[in-house]
């Protein structure tokens, strides 16, 4: 823990002449309180040094205690106690120079927690959001967008240099279908006025009325030759549906404040699959399977990769093998993610698989991080397009919810203050029902739950930050003075048990954000920010903070306050929620 864990690390390494790295892999933490703070196993020891484990756990226990009694040693600076239980050697630090290098280190690292230069010089794309051009944005878009969006941050957080990429879906026949659709049925006005409800409209009525007019299915196929030939026409058309598309669009990211570096869709790369092509074809990796060109993938337990189909023509796996070759000559990547659903994960094993074949280096670069699906408890939250639910829809009905909780608690506030609250507090609940959970289980919305101000909720993290910032405001100009000065004599006084516990919470945030960007899982971080704002609020109730006649003690756990609201409002803007000041 800081570098106190350094230095427990560095003393084993000498006593048993093992690499600190190896000693610091080892290193763990005991499962209860009362059986220290850092403890070594000696498993791994015993065929090396040929002894039991438990011995030699009792010989380091000798040795290292000698050093606890020289003053002048650091060992002795970091460590109160050391116990010898079993074949684990369990290390008590001092509380005192704990909470000193926990809170000094809050201090310097100021509103960056965690952060750090591990990526300096690697590119990572992250795909995510990828909505269908002229198809309504959904929620299920929303777990691609917010999960993105804060792996994309967790990255950036550790110094990466970060492309953000939304792979549109802007290509294949269905634009065809569109094209025809609007010539038959199309409204100027109506797109106008709402572009996608519209296009989605004609093209429900498209295949309605081909049910009907069978021939239909063949004049979407011509027209949607014509666009690939380049038609003047159909390109216009199509370029029409896309912009108001995207403007319609752009009007959900700007509200949840998510911007892309490149927004290259698959009609981008629809012109570089003949190179695709022709690489397979040279490397001998094209067969020929009813008449269509697939790359056996056998040996990986996959099925056949399918590249051109009996027409000739390419599908989207054709597509995003050119999007890999492009990126990787463009950025040479470090990792190329894609956060796509659950069912895509044959298709991304295919693609990776492919790559490989292809001699593409360090093909493991590329990475498909799946996710799963949501749900409604109450299931009657649908709309008039069907059950398809928007995304705008949802961020709508979180602002409701939390208006109505804020109002009530609020009545003071003015519309403007009450509404800027509640649309951080909604939109902020909805981002985090779609983290907090591991990405691969399915998402249940319930707004009782989700805005919950006692549950593992947005609301009740975003409460505790306006709590520790509230202390702050409340405290008295003698106690103010003292927290400026900052002092290790100070910090050293958070010894209780509910303080030391809100001190170790904080130390292990970095250690979150490590696991969840090495998971892909944002959740990891998730969990701990909310582990920190329980442990928090426990010392809160428990522990008096303003109200102390010792003016040291009581600077001392508003410093640890301001600590706790730091790392919880880092950790809320990478989740992408933004803190609020009142609640």
């Amino acid at each position: 823990m800081i570098n106190m864990k350094d230095i427990i690390a560095e003393a084993l390494s000498e006593a048993i002449e093992l690499s600190y790295d190896d000693v610091q892999t080892l290193l763990t933490q005991p499962p209860q309180p009362n059986m220290g703070d850092i403890a070594f196993p000696c498993f791994q020891l015993a065929k090396k040094i040929r002894k039991a484990p438990v011995l030699i756990a009792g010989e380091l226990n000798d040795k290292l205690n000698l050093r606890l009694t020289d003053s002048a040693d650091p060992f002795s600076r970091a460590v109160e106690r050391i116990e010898a239980v079993g074949a684990y050697l369990n290390f008590f630090l001092r509380r005192d120079t704990f909470a000193e290098e926990v809170l000094r280190a809050s201090i310097a690292a100021g509103d960056r927690p965690g952060a750090s230069d591990e990526g300096k010089g690697k590119t990572i794309i992250v795909e995510y959001s990828s909505p269908n051009i002229a198809k309504p944005f959904h929620v299920g878009h929303g777990f691609s967008t917010f999960l993105g969006e804060a792996i994309a941050n967790l990255y950036e957080y550790a110094g990466y240099n970060v492309q953000r990429f939304n792979h549109l879906g802007d290509y294949g026949t269905q634009f065809g279908k569109l094209i025809v659709a609007w010539r038959r049925w199309g409204d100027v006005e109506a797109l106008n006025k709402a572009p996608i409800q519209e296009l989605t409209r004609i093209y429900i009525k498209f295949h309605d009325e081909a049910k009907i007019e069978p021939e239909l299915e063949d004049e979407a196929r011509r027209a949607f030759t014509r666009l690939e030939q380049g038609s003047e026409e159909e390109m216009k058309l199509w370029q029409t549906f896309r912009e108001v598309s995207l403007e319609e669009f752009d009007d959900t990211y700007d509200r949840v404040n998510i911007h892309f570096d490149n927004m290259n869709g698959e009609s981008f790369y629809a012109k570089m699959t003949p190179e695709v092509v022709t690489l397979l074809s040279e490397k001998g990796l094209l067969i020929e399977s009813e008449g269509a060109q697939v790359v056996d993938l056998e040996d990986y337990g996959l099925n056949p990769c399918l590249i051109l189909k009996n027409d000739g023509s390419t599908i989207y796996a054709t597509r995003d093998i050119a999007a890999v070759l492009y990126r990787d000559r463009i950025w040479n990547f470090h990792r190329n993610i894609y956060v796509v659903g659950i069912p895509q994960i044959n298709h991304f094993n295919q693609i990776f698989a492919v790559m490989e074949k292809l001699g593409m280096p360090d093909p493991e670069r590329n990475v498909h991080v799946a996710f799963g699906t949501v749900r409604f408890a109450d299931g009657v939250f649908s709309t008039r397009k069907g059950n398809i639910v928007l995304l705008d829809e949802l961020l709508d009905a979180g602002v409701a919810h939390a208006r109505a909780i804020v109002e009530e608690s609020h009545p003071d506030l003015d519309d403007a203050e009450i509404e800027e609250i509640s649309e951080r507090i909604g939109v902020g609940a909805v981002r985090y029902t779609y983290l907090a959970s591991g990405r691969e289980r399915d998402i249940l919305f319930s707004w009782e739950d989700i805005l919950d101000y006692e549950g593992d909720t947005a609301p009740y993290l975003l409460y505790t930050v306006t709590r520790c910032a509230s202390l702050l405001r409340k405290a008295d100009s003698a106690v103010l003075k003292r927290l400026e000065k900052h002092s290790d004599e100070d910090a050293a006084l958070l010894i209780g048990d509910d303080e030391q516990k809100v001190l170790k919470e904080i130390v292990q945030f970095p250690e979150s954000l490590s696991a969840a960007r090495k998971h892909y899982e944002p959740s990891m971080m998730i969990r701990r920010l909310m582990q920190l704002a329980r442990a928090f609020n426990t010392f809160y109730h428990s522990t008096p903070i303003l109200r102390v006649d010792d003016t040291a003690l009581s600077a001392a756990r508003l410093a640890l306050a301001q600590a706790v609201e730091r790392t919880l409002k880092a950790g809320l803007r990478i989740a992408g929620i933004e803190p609020v000041d009142r609640m």
